[in-house]
Protein backbone atom coordinates (compact mmCIF):
# COMPACT_ATOMS: atom_id res chain seq x y z
CA UNK A 1 0.00 0.00 0.00
CA UNK A 2 1.39 3.40 -0.93
CA UNK A 3 0.82 6.67 0.93
CA UNK A 4 -2.09 7.85 -1.22
CA UNK A 5 -3.85 4.51 -0.88
CA UNK A 6 -3.30 4.56 2.88
CA UNK A 7 -4.82 8.01 3.30
CA UNK A 8 -7.69 7.01 1.00
CA UNK A 9 -8.41 3.99 3.20
CA UNK A 10 -8.94 6.34 6.15
CA UNK A 11 -11.25 8.81 4.42
CA UNK A 12 -14.48 7.33 5.78
CA UNK A 13 -13.06 6.65 9.26
CA UNK A 14 -13.39 8.68 12.44
CA UNK A 15 -9.78 9.58 13.22
CA UNK A 16 -8.41 10.76 16.54
CA UNK A 17 -4.83 11.97 16.82
CA UNK A 18 -3.50 12.08 20.38
CA UNK A 19 -0.75 14.62 20.90
CA UNK A 20 -0.20 17.68 18.72
CA UNK A 21 3.58 17.54 18.54
CA UNK A 22 6.50 17.22 16.15
CA UNK A 23 5.44 13.97 14.53
CA UNK A 24 1.67 14.31 14.68
CA UNK A 25 1.28 17.84 13.32
CA UNK A 26 2.44 16.85 9.79
CA UNK A 27 0.26 13.73 10.14
CA UNK A 28 -2.81 15.84 10.89
CA UNK A 29 -2.14 18.08 7.90
CA UNK A 30 -1.60 15.04 5.66
CA UNK A 31 -4.89 13.45 6.73
CA UNK A 32 -6.84 16.67 6.25
CA UNK A 33 -5.31 17.23 2.79
CA UNK A 34 -6.59 13.76 1.91
CA UNK A 35 -10.13 14.65 2.96
CA UNK A 36 -10.14 12.76 6.27
CA UNK A 37 -12.18 13.79 9.30
CA UNK A 38 -9.71 14.47 12.10
CA UNK A 39 -10.07 15.13 15.80
CA UNK A 40 -6.84 16.15 17.61
CA UNK A 41 -6.41 15.85 21.37
CA UNK A 42 -3.72 17.38 23.56
CA UNK A 43 -3.18 18.12 27.26
CA UNK A 44 -2.30 21.72 26.45
CA UNK A 45 -4.97 24.42 26.46
CA UNK A 46 -6.09 26.40 23.43
CA UNK A 47 -4.10 29.35 24.73
CA UNK A 48 -0.96 27.24 25.08
CA UNK A 49 -1.31 25.94 21.51
CA UNK A 50 -1.43 29.49 20.22
CA UNK A 51 -0.97 29.95 16.47
CA UNK A 52 -0.76 26.18 15.86
CA UNK A 53 -4.24 25.76 17.34
CA UNK A 54 -5.63 28.46 15.06
CA UNK A 55 -4.02 26.87 12.01
CA UNK A 56 -5.48 23.45 12.79
CA UNK A 57 -8.95 24.85 13.39
CA UNK A 58 -8.74 26.67 10.06
CA UNK A 59 -7.95 23.28 8.47
CA UNK A 60 -11.18 21.92 9.93
CA UNK A 61 -9.63 19.91 12.75
CA UNK A 62 -11.73 19.46 15.88
CA UNK A 63 -9.62 20.14 18.98
CA UNK A 64 -10.15 18.44 22.35
CA UNK A 65 -7.80 20.08 24.84
CA UNK A 66 -6.93 20.32 28.52
CA UNK A 67 -6.78 17.88 31.42
CA UNK A 68 -9.68 15.72 30.21
CA UNK A 69 -8.35 15.38 26.68
CA UNK A 70 -8.42 11.56 26.82
CA UNK A 71 -12.02 11.31 28.02
CA UNK A 72 -14.76 9.78 25.84
CA UNK A 73 -12.75 8.96 22.72
CA UNK A 74 -15.06 7.80 19.95
CA UNK A 75 -12.97 6.83 16.97
CA UNK A 76 -12.34 4.15 14.38
CA UNK A 77 -8.59 4.85 14.25
CA UNK A 78 -6.39 6.38 16.95
CA UNK A 79 -2.90 7.71 16.25
CA UNK A 80 -0.98 7.73 19.55
CA UNK A 81 1.91 10.06 20.32
CA UNK A 82 4.91 8.14 21.78
CA UNK A 83 4.63 10.12 25.01
CA UNK A 84 1.25 8.57 25.94
CA UNK A 85 1.09 4.94 27.05
CA UNK A 86 -1.19 2.75 24.93
CA UNK A 87 -2.99 1.39 27.98
CA UNK A 88 -4.17 4.62 29.62
CA UNK A 89 -7.87 4.26 30.47
CA UNK A 90 -9.23 6.59 27.77
CA UNK A 91 -7.36 4.82 24.98
CA UNK A 92 -7.97 1.36 26.41
CA UNK A 93 -11.74 1.95 26.50
CA UNK A 94 -11.73 3.17 22.89
CA UNK A 95 -9.80 0.08 21.77
CA UNK A 96 -12.25 -2.15 23.66
CA UNK A 97 -15.02 -0.42 21.68
CA UNK A 98 -13.37 -1.32 18.39
CA UNK A 99 -10.86 1.48 17.67
CA UNK A 100 -7.63 0.54 15.90
CA UNK A 101 -4.61 1.91 17.77
CA UNK A 102 -1.62 2.94 15.65
CA UNK A 103 0.93 5.76 15.34
CA UNK A 104 2.60 7.95 12.74
CA UNK A 105 5.64 5.68 12.80
CA UNK A 106 3.63 2.47 12.46
CA UNK A 107 1.83 3.99 9.49
CA UNK A 108 5.17 4.89 7.93
CA UNK A 109 6.28 1.25 8.14
CA UNK A 110 3.13 0.27 6.25
CA UNK A 111 3.63 2.67 3.34
CA UNK A 112 7.42 3.08 3.07
CA UNK A 113 8.47 1.94 -0.44
CA UNK A 114 12.17 1.48 0.37
CA UNK A 115 14.42 -0.40 2.78
CA UNK A 116 14.28 0.64 6.44
CA UNK A 117 17.22 0.57 8.85
CA UNK A 118 15.83 0.91 12.40
CA UNK A 119 18.04 1.75 15.38
CA UNK A 120 17.19 1.56 19.07
CA UNK A 121 19.03 1.23 22.37
CA UNK A 122 19.32 2.80 25.79
CA UNK A 123 22.36 4.83 24.74
CA UNK A 124 24.01 5.81 21.48
CA UNK A 125 21.04 5.43 19.15
CA UNK A 126 21.05 9.00 17.82
CA UNK A 127 24.78 8.98 17.03
CA UNK A 128 24.53 5.50 15.50
CA UNK A 129 21.52 6.55 13.41
CA UNK A 130 23.31 9.68 12.23
CA UNK A 131 26.48 7.75 11.35
CA UNK A 132 24.54 5.12 9.38
CA UNK A 133 22.81 7.87 7.40
CA UNK A 134 26.11 9.62 6.72
CA UNK A 135 27.77 6.36 5.61
CA UNK A 136 24.98 5.65 3.14
CA UNK A 137 25.06 9.21 1.80
CA UNK A 138 28.83 8.94 1.33
CA UNK A 139 28.23 5.78 -0.70
CA UNK A 140 25.76 7.66 -2.91
CA UNK A 141 22.37 6.54 -1.59
CA UNK A 142 19.43 8.91 -1.18
CA UNK A 143 18.73 8.72 2.54
CA UNK A 144 15.76 9.82 4.67
CA UNK A 145 16.58 10.10 8.38
CA UNK A 146 13.85 10.42 10.97
CA UNK A 147 11.83 8.97 13.81
CA UNK A 148 12.81 9.81 17.36
CA UNK A 149 15.70 11.85 15.99
CA UNK A 150 13.16 14.62 15.39
CA UNK A 151 12.01 14.38 11.77
CA UNK A 152 8.65 12.73 10.93
CA UNK A 153 8.74 10.87 7.61
CA UNK A 154 5.19 9.70 6.90
CA UNK A 155 4.35 12.76 4.81
CA UNK A 156 7.56 12.22 2.80
CA UNK A 157 6.86 8.59 1.92
CA UNK A 158 5.23 9.59 -1.38
CA UNK A 159 8.50 10.99 -2.72
CA UNK A 160 10.65 8.02 -1.72
CA UNK A 161 11.91 5.57 -4.35
CA UNK A 162 12.54 1.82 -3.96
CA UNK A 163 16.33 2.28 -4.09
CA UNK A 164 16.34 4.90 -1.33
CA UNK A 165 16.94 4.02 2.31
CA UNK A 166 15.09 5.27 5.40
CA UNK A 167 17.16 5.34 8.60
CA UNK A 168 15.06 5.57 11.76
CA UNK A 169 15.88 6.12 15.39
CA UNK A 170 13.14 4.45 17.46
CA UNK A 171 12.47 4.93 21.16
CA UNK A 172 10.98 2.31 23.47
CA UNK A 173 7.75 4.35 23.49
CA UNK A 174 7.49 4.19 19.70
CA UNK A 175 8.29 0.47 19.70
CA UNK A 176 5.82 -0.60 22.40
CA UNK A 177 2.99 -1.26 19.94
CA UNK A 178 5.06 -1.81 16.79
CA UNK A 179 4.04 -4.80 14.69
CA UNK A 180 6.66 -4.34 11.96
CA UNK A 181 10.44 -4.26 12.09
CA UNK A 182 13.17 -2.72 9.98
CA UNK A 183 14.80 -4.66 7.14
CA UNK A 184 17.97 -4.03 9.11
CA UNK A 185 17.64 -3.53 12.88
CA UNK A 186 20.27 -2.32 15.34
CA UNK A 187 20.17 -2.56 19.14
CA UNK A 188 23.07 -0.55 20.57
CA UNK A 189 22.53 -1.75 24.16
CA UNK A 190 19.80 -2.19 26.76
CA UNK A 191 20.19 -0.86 30.31
CA UNK A 192 17.65 0.39 32.89
CA UNK A 193 15.98 3.51 31.48
CA UNK A 194 12.58 5.23 31.44
CA UNK A 195 11.40 3.15 34.38
CA UNK A 196 9.32 6.13 35.47
CA UNK A 197 7.10 5.42 32.44
CA UNK A 198 7.51 1.70 31.73
CA UNK A 199 5.93 -0.70 34.23
CA UNK A 200 9.19 -2.54 34.74
CA UNK A 201 12.44 -3.53 33.07
CA UNK A 202 10.76 -6.42 31.27
CA UNK A 203 8.30 -4.14 29.50
CA UNK A 204 11.13 -1.81 28.52
CA UNK A 205 13.21 -4.72 27.17
CA UNK A 206 10.24 -6.14 25.27
CA UNK A 207 9.71 -2.78 23.59
CA UNK A 208 13.33 -2.71 22.44
CA UNK A 209 12.97 -6.28 21.15
CA UNK A 210 10.23 -5.14 18.75
CA UNK A 211 12.82 -3.42 16.57
CA UNK A 212 13.70 -6.86 15.13
CA UNK A 213 11.01 -9.23 16.46
CA UNK A 214 8.84 -8.95 13.34
CA UNK A 215 11.60 -9.48 10.80
CA UNK A 216 11.48 -12.31 8.27
CA UNK A 217 14.37 -14.60 7.39
CA UNK A 218 15.53 -11.91 4.97
CA UNK A 219 16.15 -9.47 7.84
CA UNK A 220 19.39 -8.51 9.55
CA UNK A 221 19.80 -7.61 13.21
CA UNK A 222 22.94 -6.03 14.68
CA UNK A 223 23.49 -6.71 18.39
CA UNK A 224 25.95 -5.64 21.08
CA UNK A 225 27.91 -8.70 22.17
CA UNK A 226 29.17 -6.88 25.28
CA UNK A 227 25.69 -6.23 26.69
CA UNK A 228 24.08 -9.23 28.38
CA UNK A 229 20.50 -8.39 27.33
CA UNK A 230 21.26 -7.68 23.68
CA UNK A 231 23.62 -10.63 23.40
CA UNK A 232 20.75 -12.89 24.53
CA UNK A 233 18.55 -11.54 21.71
CA UNK A 234 20.61 -13.53 19.23
CA UNK A 235 18.58 -16.69 19.87
CA UNK A 236 15.45 -14.86 18.70
CA UNK A 237 16.82 -13.60 15.40
CA UNK A 238 14.87 -14.98 12.44
CA UNK A 239 17.37 -13.90 9.79
CA UNK A 240 21.01 -12.83 9.69
CA UNK A 241 22.56 -11.57 12.90
CA UNK A 242 25.79 -9.61 13.24
CA UNK A 243 27.51 -8.83 16.54
CA UNK A 244 29.78 -5.96 17.51
CA UNK A 245 32.20 -5.94 20.43
CA UNK A 246 34.93 -3.88 22.04
CA UNK A 247 36.00 -6.77 24.26
CA UNK A 248 36.31 -9.86 22.08
CA UNK A 249 36.47 -11.24 18.57
CA UNK A 250 33.17 -12.08 16.90
CA UNK A 251 32.51 -14.67 14.19
CA UNK A 252 30.20 -12.42 12.14
CA UNK A 253 30.16 -8.69 12.64
CA UNK A 254 32.59 -5.97 13.72
CA UNK A 255 34.98 -5.92 16.66
CA UNK A 256 37.88 -3.91 18.07
CA UNK A 257 41.11 -5.60 19.12
CA UNK A 258 44.39 -3.89 20.03
CA UNK A 259 42.99 -0.59 18.83
CA UNK A 260 42.01 -1.90 15.39
CA UNK A 261 38.41 -2.14 14.17
CA UNK A 262 37.88 -5.30 12.10
CA UNK A 263 35.03 -6.79 10.11
CA UNK A 264 34.49 -10.54 10.54
CA UNK A 265 32.76 -12.65 7.91
CA UNK A 266 32.35 -16.28 8.95
CA UNK A 267 35.44 -16.05 11.11
CA UNK A 268 37.67 -14.36 8.53
CA UNK A 269 38.43 -10.76 9.43
CA UNK A 270 39.57 -7.67 7.54
CA UNK A 271 40.87 -4.42 8.99
CA UNK A 272 38.51 -1.47 8.57
CA UNK A 273 40.47 1.22 10.44
CA UNK A 274 42.36 2.19 13.59
CA UNK A 275 39.96 3.17 16.37
CA UNK A 276 42.09 6.21 17.24
CA UNK A 277 41.26 7.72 13.84
CA UNK A 278 37.59 8.18 14.76
CA UNK A 279 37.22 11.93 15.13
CA UNK A 280 34.71 12.08 18.00
CA UNK A 281 36.10 10.90 21.38
CA UNK A 282 35.02 8.10 23.66
CA UNK A 283 34.96 4.31 23.77
CA UNK A 284 31.18 4.43 23.44
CA UNK A 285 31.60 6.15 20.08
CA UNK A 286 33.86 3.31 18.95
CA UNK A 287 30.88 1.06 19.74
CA UNK A 288 28.51 3.37 17.86
CA UNK A 289 30.70 3.25 14.76
CA UNK A 290 31.08 -0.53 14.95
CA UNK A 291 27.30 -0.91 15.16
CA UNK A 292 26.91 1.39 12.15
CA UNK A 293 29.59 -0.45 10.16
CA UNK A 294 27.82 -3.76 10.79
CA UNK A 295 24.46 -2.30 9.79
CA UNK A 296 25.74 -1.15 6.37
CA UNK A 297 27.91 -4.18 5.61
CA UNK A 298 27.60 -4.95 1.91
CA UNK A 299 26.21 -1.47 1.24
CA UNK A 300 29.15 0.79 2.08
CA UNK A 301 32.84 0.29 1.26
CA UNK A 302 35.55 0.22 3.92
CA UNK A 303 37.08 3.28 2.28
CA UNK A 304 33.89 5.27 2.82
CA UNK A 305 33.57 3.92 6.36
CA UNK A 306 37.03 5.30 7.15
CA UNK A 307 36.31 8.62 5.49
CA UNK A 308 33.10 9.21 7.46
CA UNK A 309 34.65 8.12 10.77
CA UNK A 310 37.55 10.52 10.32
CA UNK A 311 35.34 13.47 9.36
CA UNK A 312 32.06 13.06 11.30
CA UNK A 313 31.89 15.82 13.93
CA UNK A 314 29.18 14.28 16.08
CA UNK A 315 25.64 15.31 16.98
CA UNK A 316 24.60 18.32 19.06
CA UNK A 317 24.25 17.74 22.82
CA UNK A 318 26.45 14.63 22.71
CA UNK A 319 29.84 15.50 24.25
CA UNK A 320 29.67 18.65 22.13
CA UNK A 321 32.56 21.06 22.65
CA UNK A 322 30.93 24.44 23.34
CA UNK A 323 34.00 26.64 23.82
CA UNK A 324 37.38 26.93 25.47
CA UNK A 325 37.70 29.87 27.86
CA UNK A 326 40.74 30.71 29.99
CA UNK A 327 42.17 27.27 29.24
CA UNK A 328 38.98 25.44 30.32
CA UNK A 329 36.99 23.33 27.84
CA UNK A 330 33.21 23.19 28.26
CA UNK A 331 31.29 20.19 26.88
CA UNK A 332 27.53 19.81 26.43
CA UNK A 333 26.35 16.22 26.98
CA UNK A 334 22.73 17.08 27.71
CA UNK A 335 21.56 13.91 25.92
CA UNK A 336 22.91 11.96 28.92
CA UNK A 337 19.60 11.40 30.67
CA UNK A 338 20.60 8.09 32.30
CA UNK A 339 23.46 6.96 34.56
CA UNK A 340 24.85 4.66 31.87
CA UNK A 341 25.00 7.52 29.37
CA UNK A 342 26.79 9.78 31.85
CA UNK A 343 29.21 6.95 32.62
CA UNK A 344 30.08 6.75 28.91
CA UNK A 345 30.63 10.51 28.83
CA UNK A 346 32.93 10.47 31.85
CA UNK A 347 34.99 7.64 30.36
CA UNK A 348 35.54 9.68 27.19
CA UNK A 349 38.17 11.82 28.92
CA UNK A 350 41.63 10.75 30.05
CA UNK A 351 41.51 13.26 32.93
CA UNK A 352 39.14 13.82 35.83
CA UNK A 353 36.44 16.36 34.96
CA UNK A 354 34.19 18.88 36.65
CA UNK A 355 30.71 17.38 36.29
CA UNK A 356 27.34 19.15 36.35
CA UNK A 357 24.58 16.60 36.97
CA UNK A 358 21.02 16.22 38.22
CA UNK A 359 17.47 16.61 36.92
CA UNK A 360 14.20 14.68 37.08
CA UNK A 361 14.13 11.17 38.54
CA UNK A 362 13.46 8.33 36.05
CA UNK A 363 13.32 5.64 38.70
CA UNK A 364 16.80 4.39 37.75
CA UNK A 365 19.27 3.76 40.64
CA UNK A 366 22.44 5.87 40.82
CA UNK A 367 24.58 3.32 42.74
CA UNK A 368 26.86 2.43 39.83
CA UNK A 369 27.14 6.08 38.80
CA UNK A 370 28.46 6.91 42.27
CA UNK A 371 31.53 4.74 41.70
CA UNK A 372 32.10 6.23 38.25
CA UNK A 373 31.96 9.75 39.66
CA UNK A 374 34.46 8.87 42.37
CA UNK A 375 36.80 7.49 39.71
CA UNK A 376 36.41 10.14 37.00
CA UNK A 377 35.31 13.45 38.60
CA UNK A 378 37.43 16.04 40.44
CA UNK A 379 34.54 18.39 41.38
CA UNK A 380 30.82 17.56 41.31
CA UNK A 381 28.13 20.24 40.95
CA UNK A 382 24.59 18.97 41.53
CA UNK A 383 21.28 20.66 40.78
CA UNK A 384 17.69 19.59 40.19
CA UNK A 385 15.34 17.13 41.88
CA UNK A 386 17.84 14.25 41.99
CA UNK A 387 20.72 16.19 43.55
CA UNK A 388 20.36 14.53 46.96
CA UNK A 389 20.07 11.03 45.44
CA UNK A 390 23.23 11.43 43.37
CA UNK A 391 25.07 12.90 46.36
CA UNK A 392 24.04 9.90 48.48
CA UNK A 393 25.22 7.47 45.77
CA UNK A 394 28.63 9.13 45.69
CA UNK A 395 29.02 9.41 49.46
CA UNK A 396 27.98 5.75 49.92
CA UNK A 397 30.55 4.51 47.38
CA UNK A 398 33.12 2.28 49.12
CA UNK A 399 36.37 4.17 49.47
CA UNK A 400 34.86 7.64 49.12
CA UNK A 401 36.82 10.01 51.34
CA UNK A 402 35.59 13.43 50.34
CA UNK A 403 36.82 13.44 46.75
CA UNK A 404 35.34 14.70 44.57
CA UNK A 405 34.05 17.64 46.56
CA UNK A 406 30.29 17.97 46.05
CA UNK A 407 28.44 21.26 45.61
CA UNK A 408 24.63 21.41 45.54
CA UNK A 409 23.28 24.48 43.75
CA UNK A 410 19.63 25.44 43.38
CA UNK A 411 19.52 27.15 39.99
CA UNK A 412 20.74 25.71 36.68
CA UNK A 413 22.56 28.92 35.70
CA UNK A 414 24.12 29.07 39.16
CA UNK A 415 25.35 25.49 38.72
CA UNK A 416 27.13 26.36 35.47
CA UNK A 417 28.66 29.49 37.00
CA UNK A 418 29.76 27.48 40.06
CA UNK A 419 31.47 24.92 37.83
CA UNK A 420 33.29 27.70 35.97
CA UNK A 421 34.52 29.17 39.25
CA UNK A 422 35.89 25.81 40.32
CA UNK A 423 37.70 25.26 37.01
CA UNK A 424 41.38 25.92 36.43
CA UNK A 425 43.34 26.11 33.15
CA UNK A 426 43.49 22.62 31.62
CA UNK A 427 40.22 21.47 33.20
CA UNK A 428 37.17 20.01 31.46
CA UNK A 429 33.67 21.06 32.55
CA UNK A 430 30.90 18.81 31.27
CA UNK A 431 27.12 18.94 31.59
CA UNK A 432 26.15 15.26 31.71
CA UNK A 433 23.05 15.15 33.94
CA UNK A 434 22.26 11.38 34.22
CA UNK A 435 18.59 12.45 34.46
CA UNK A 436 15.83 13.81 32.27
CA UNK A 437 15.37 17.54 31.85
CA UNK A 438 11.66 17.66 32.65
CA UNK A 439 12.04 19.25 36.09
CA UNK A 440 13.06 22.50 34.38
CA UNK A 441 13.13 22.15 30.61
CA UNK A 442 10.92 20.99 27.76
CA UNK A 443 13.52 18.46 26.61
CA UNK A 444 17.24 17.73 26.62
CA UNK A 445 17.78 19.98 23.57
CA UNK A 446 16.45 23.00 25.42
CA UNK A 447 18.61 22.13 28.44
CA UNK A 448 21.68 21.82 26.23
CA UNK A 449 20.95 25.06 24.40
CA UNK A 450 20.53 26.94 27.68
CA UNK A 451 23.82 25.46 28.90
CA UNK A 452 25.58 26.61 25.73
CA UNK A 453 24.09 30.08 26.06
CA UNK A 454 25.28 30.39 29.67
CA UNK A 455 28.76 29.11 28.79
CA UNK A 456 29.08 31.53 25.90
CA UNK A 457 28.06 34.39 28.21
CA UNK A 458 30.70 33.56 30.85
Amino acid sequence: MNLLQYVESLREKRITVIGIGVSNTPLIRLLRSGGCTVEARDRRTREQLGQLGRELEELGVKLVLGEGYLDEIRADVIFRTPGVRPDVPGIARAVENGAVLTSEMEAFFEVCPCRIIAVTGSDGKTTTTSVIARLLEQQGFTVYTGGNIGTPLLDKAGQMKPDDIAVLELSSFQLMTMKRSGDIAVVTNVAPNHLDVHKDMQEYTDAKRNVFAHQSEAGRVVLNADNAITAAFVTEAKGEYLMFSRNRCVYNGVYCQDGVIREAVNGTDTKIMDAKDIFIPGEHNVENFMAAFAAVRGLVSHENMRKVAMEFRGVAHRIELVREKDGVKYYNDSIASSPSRTTAGLRSFAQKVILIAGGKDKGVPFDSLGAEIVGHVKKLVLTGLTADKIRAAVENTPGYAGEPEIYTVEGFRDAVVQASRLAEPGDVVILSPACTSFDRFKNFEERGNVFKQIVNEL
